[in-house]
This record gives structure tokens, sequence and C-alpha cells, in this order.
């Protein structure tokens, strides 16, 4: 079987960290924030879109839609 070496070490490193925390995802969320604000980048985070069409709009037309 094919692996990727790429991918086997990012999820060696999450493994590491998660488990650094006991696995506790609101210490792991703390710790990628607190990162996040040290790293003297700039965040940009676009405000969310409003839906204007319902989520489960079907993509095929039905039988009524089709003239």
């Amino acid at each position: 079987m094919w692996k990727d070496e790429v991918l086997e070490e990012i999820y060696r490193i999450r493994e590491e960290h998660a488990k650094s925390f006991n696995y506790d995802l609101q210490a792991i969320c703390n710790d990628i924030r607190k990162k996040q604000s040290n790293s003297g980048r700039r965040i940009i985070s676009a405000p969310l879109k409003p839906r204007n069409q319902p989520h489960n709009k079907s993509l095929q037309p039905t039988s009524s839609e089709i003239i």
C-alpha cells in the first residue's frame, strides 16, 4: 500500500500536539490561538455571507420546474 510521507508526518505532529494537552480540545484550541496571535502575522477573517437560497435546494429540476 502506498503511503504519503508528508501526511504521515502531519498526522504524527498533530497526534503529539493533542497528546501534550491530554486530548483536551479547549486547551488545544487555546494553544493554537495563542500561537496564532504571537506569530505576528496579520489575521484576516471574512464575515459569513447571508444565505439567499435554502441550503438543501435540489441540483436537479423537479417536474414542476421543467417547462
